[in-house]
Order: structure tokens, then C-alpha cells, then sequence
């Protein structure tokens, strides 16, 4: 099969005039793919497949295809590193931009051009397990070539008592105990934030008679309604944007809004006037800490708007969990994390702009479900989870780490 798909991506490069340099390469590769036939087609979505397939057997989480930084290799991240893959194929830059634009529909591939980068889901049915496998896919222009990073989605969804919160926190993030109001995950890129949201949708399933409405881009994984109502709505395929998803939500009656990233000012505001509106809602940001979760929301907006976004904030806001994915000692990763609970204390301090005393509310929160990401690494250490080094080297405050593991 494998032999079978470079061959057809030899010949159809081999018809690309050699006049054509540069971004042209590509964008005559997207106006063209199309006029393979069927056959050649299915062979390649075949090929790619098998990519796949050995991908998810590896026990990866990444794949990267083409590009100039490839250097005409596949590249895998397992277990938090990123690895050349030598027991697949290489391919030129033309062969890889024609497999990656063969995956494509003609609007994908047009926005591709356009916008020289497009977020996309892809799945595939594993016909040997039954299993339909679902990527978080992002295809982008690499000095002029095209390249793309697939991200494996979990189809098994960890129960939130496996991810050892506080049980006053789990009670903060559930619906039948508080109503309405933002709760926020956050994270870098990689930290595992799309798997604790789906973990909570998956906690609402099973008991609250809920409307989950998932705004995404792209989605991830397909939840089943099973005691709550579950609708998706992918960005750029189902809606415009995060913000017209929220907006367009209060005409659909849901009692809980996810929304999969609030990554500029309007999906800010647009997710806070709806928190205002009596709804929950969960959102994630690419922050590394609790505080920094609150000063990058204000700092967002301009500077005429931020007294009365942060009182908003301080109103509507009911929690932030900011968390880590750190090498464990079995050569796996762990889940680290700090917990906020919006507390009276907490709420006045975003609205007198004291935030930088929060941290240490939530030091000495613990009782109330609260944790700092330095105290939730100490105990991955003591229960022998993690190394020392480890410990230190992801803490955001290396002076507290220290401190509170010599103590």
C-alpha cells in the first residue's frame, strides 16, 4: 500500500513544470490534486492511514508531515519528545504538500492558500478494532512549503476523579451545584486542556439533565448525548466564529456554553455578557498560572475597558485551573496542576487590582479546594510520581518550590 501511494505521488509530482518555484509549487498542488482518479485517491487516504495507524501503536501524541524543517521525514512526539521517524518513508516537500492537500476538501484547500494555515479535524475508521480515530489537525506554509501537525485525540476520556481535584472543586465546575458562571483551564499548548474539558462534559453526561453546547476549532472528540443533550459546533465549518457561536448559543437554550478558546478581545467579552446572562461556561487560555489567567483576560481588552472587565470578571469568574503535563517517573507524563476557587477575598482582589496577592490565597486555600501548581508538584514528588528535578524545573515560582520542599 505504502509503495503503492509514493508511486502516485512521484508521477503527479513529476507533472509539476519545473518553471513553477516556490509557494506556486503549492498552490499548483491544491488546483490540481483533484484530477487524480478515485482509485489513486483512495490509495493515498489509504497510505496516510497506515501513518496513522503506526503513529497511535507508538503510543504518540504528535505527527508531523513535510515542510522544510521535516527534512522529508515523519516526525512523531511520544511521551513529550519529539522524534525522527526512520521506519517510515521519506518524502520530498512536493510528495508531502500532495498528500497533505489530498486530504483536503476545495474550500479547506482554498482557505489554505488564503490564509496559509488551516485548523481542521480528520478521523478514520480502524477496520481491524472498530474504532473511529479522531486528530486535531493544523496544516501551515513552512519558507514555502506546506506542512502539516496531526495531534491524536483520546477516545477514552478519563473520569474527573482521576484527575485528583479537590471534591469542592469538582462541585465549583458542576452545573447542578452552581448554575452559572466562567470557569477557565488553562495551559500551554500541549497541557492537556481539551482532555480535562471533555472529562467535565463527560461528568455532566452521566447524571446532569443538561444543554451542553461545544464551540471548537476544530472538535476533538464527539461526545454522545446520554443524560445531557450534546451539540458541536466547529469553527469555520459550523459557525463563523468563537464569537458568533456564543452569541448565536443564547437562541438555543443551553444551560452549559464550552468554548474552546477565548483567543482575542471580542470571544472575551462575548463569553462574559453571556456568563452575565446566567449561564455556565468553560473556556481554556494558553496561560501558565491562575494570576496570569486573570491579568492576560483584562490586559486583552483596551485600557478603557479594563476597570469594567474586571469587575466582570470578579463577578462572573468561579474558578481557574491552570495545569502541566511534567515527565513522570515511568517515562510517561502526569498531570500537575493549580486551583483557584473564587472566593469574597479573591473576587475583591481582581476588583481593587490587587491580584498579585492571589497566589497566596491560594496557598493557603487548601481547605477549600485550592492548590498552587509548587505545592501539587511537592505531592507528585513525595508519592514518588515525579523527580526532584522534574519538580523544580516545571514550577512557576522556583524560590516557593524550593522553600516549600526543603521545609
Amino acid at each position: 500500500m505504502i509503495e503503492a501511494g509514493k508511486n502516485i505521488l512521484k508521477k503527479f509530482c513529476e507533472s509539476i513544470p519545473k518553471s513553477i518555484f516556490g509557494s506556486e509549487r503549492v498552490h499548483f498542488i491544491l488546483n490540481n490534486v483533484a484530477g487524480l482518479s478515485e482509485d489513486e485517491k483512495i490509495t493515498l487516504r489509504e497510505t496516510f492511514n497506515s501513518f496513522l495507524t503506526f503513529m497511535l501503536k507508538s503510543e504518540a501524541s504528535d505527527f508531523e508531515l513535510g515542510g522544510h524543517g521535516n527534512a522529508g521525514y515523519i516526525w512523531f512526539r511520544i511521551h513529550g519528545i519529539k522524534k525522527r521517524v526512520n521506519e517510515l518513508p521519506q518524502f520530498t516537500n512536493d510528495e508531502s504538500a500532495t498528500l497533505i492537500a489530498s486530504l483536503l476538501s476545495e474550500n479547506q484547500k482554498k482557505f489554505l492558500w488564503e490564509n496559509k494555515n488551516l485548523d481542521f479535524s480528520y478521523s478514520f475508521e480502524d477496520e481491524k478494532n472498530k474504532l473511529s480515530n479522531r486528530f486535531r489537525s493544523d496544516a501551515f506554509f513552512d519558507l514555502d512549503t506546506l506542512s502539516l501537525n496531526m495531534r491524536a485525540i483520546n477516545q477514552l476520556i478519563r473520569p474527573i476523579e482521576s484527575l485528583e481535584f479537590h471534591p469542592n472543586a469538582i462541585r465549583t465546575m458542576s452545573h447542578s451545584y452552581i448554575k452559572f458562571g466562567l470557569s477557565l483551564i488553562t495551559g500551554i499548548t500541549g497541557s492537556g486542556k481539551s482532555s480535562t474539558l471533555d472529562s467535565i462534559v463527560d461528568y455532566h453526561n452521566k447524571f446532569d439533565p443538561c444543554h451542553i453546547i461545544i464551540l471548537a476549532s476544530p472538535v476533538e472528540y464527539v461526545h454522545k448525548s446520554n443524560v445531557a443533550l450534546i451539540k458541536h459546533r466547529e469553527v469555520g465549518r459550523d459557525v463563523m466564529s468563537f464569537k458568533e457561536g456564543i452569541i448565536q448559543s443564547l437562541r438555543q437554550d443551553p444551560d452549559i456554553i464550552i468554548v474552546g478558546e477565548m483567543r482575542d478581545p471580542e470571544t472575551i467579552m462575548a463569553a462574559l455578557e453571556v456568563t452575565d446572562t446566567g449561564h455556565k461556561v468553560f473556556s481554556t487560555l494558553h496561560t501558565s498560572s491562575a494570576v496570569e489567567s486573570i491579568d492576560r483576560i483584562i490586559a486583552e481588552v483596551h485600557p478603557n475597558e479594563q476597570e469594567r472587565v474586571r469587575n466582570r470578571l470578579a463577578d462572573v469568574l468561579i474558578s481557574v485551573v491552570s495545569q502541566k503535563l511534567v515527565p513522570s517517573l515511568d517515562g510517561k507524563r502526569v498531570l500537575a496542576k493549580e486551583v483557584l476557587i473564587v472566593t469574597p477575598s479573591v473576587r475583591a482582589a481582581i476588583k481593587n487590582n490587587n491580584t498579585s496577592e492571589i497566589y497566596m490565597m491560594i496557598n493557603q486555600g487548601g481547605p477549600q479546594g485550592m492548590i498552587t501548581l509548587e505545592q501539587d508538584l511537592k505531592r507528585l514528588y513525595l508519592e514518588r510520581k515525579i523527580s526532584l528535578e522534574t519538580a523544580i524545573t516545571y514550577a512557576n515560582n522556583k524560590t516557593r518550590i524550593n522553600q516549600i520542599l526543603a521545609a
